[in-house]
């Protein structure tokens, strides 16, 4: 039984791992795709802006020619443009179609991620209280063993040093009484030769 529950434990802890990798992994594509693309939406954005301007440049100098050859070069040099700017939008706009999915990807990967890593998150925390669990039932059992014969000793240093303050105690008092016992005698004896 013990066999079969550490070995669902190293397969789950497999499975945890191989969850978490695939997610980042995943995500990591993504993002460098949805990068990818949308530098290729600004690039496009970009070249239409250009054929645009030129457009409008070559269309106010056919306004202002008058001759015929520089007209027929310029409405050619025109078309060319007007060509270039509907590819370039034609563009941007498939881009734009092709980032909508990335983008839900994208997102999806970023929730199984996040996912991911709290269920990491909470197989650590699982593991440090079972691991707090064990070290406190450890703890416990020594620390009962550790009161129980610092209790004994306790209680005979206890004792001896009630003994030893009271005999100091009491001998001071002795000696202290003794002392103002002579004394008394000695000023006895001063005041009976004075008579």
């Amino acid at each position: 039984m013990a066999t079969e529950l550490t070995d669902l434990e190293k397969n789950l802890q497999k499975a945890k791992k191989t969850f978490l990798a695939n997610a980042k992994r995943a995500t990591r594509e993504l993002d460098r795709q949805r990068k990818r693309m949308r530098n290729e939406l600004n690039r496009a954005n970009a070249r239409a802006k250009r054929t645009r301007l030129q457009l409008q440049k070559k269309t106010e100098r056919l306004a202002n020619t008058t001759a015929t050859q520089a007209k027929r070069e310029l409405r050619k040099q025109i078309r060319n443009l007007e060509k270039v700017l509907n590819a370039a939008r034609q563009d941007t706009k498939q881009l734009r179609k092709d980032l909508v999915p990335v983008m839900g990807d994208l997102a999806n990967a970023r929730d199984h991620l996040a996912h991911a890593l709290s269920l990491d998150r909470a197989f650590a925390r699982v593991q440090r209280e079972l691991a707090g669990k064990a070290k406190k039932k450890v703890g416990k059992k020594a620390k009962k063993k550790a009161k129980k014969k610092g209790a004994r000793k306790k209680t005979a240093r206890k004792k001896v040093a009630k003994k030893k303050a009271t005999r100091k105690k009491a001998g001071k008092k002795k000696v202290a009484k003794k002392k103002a016992t002579r004394k008394k005698a000695a000023k006895k004896k001063v005041s009976r030769k004075k008579r």
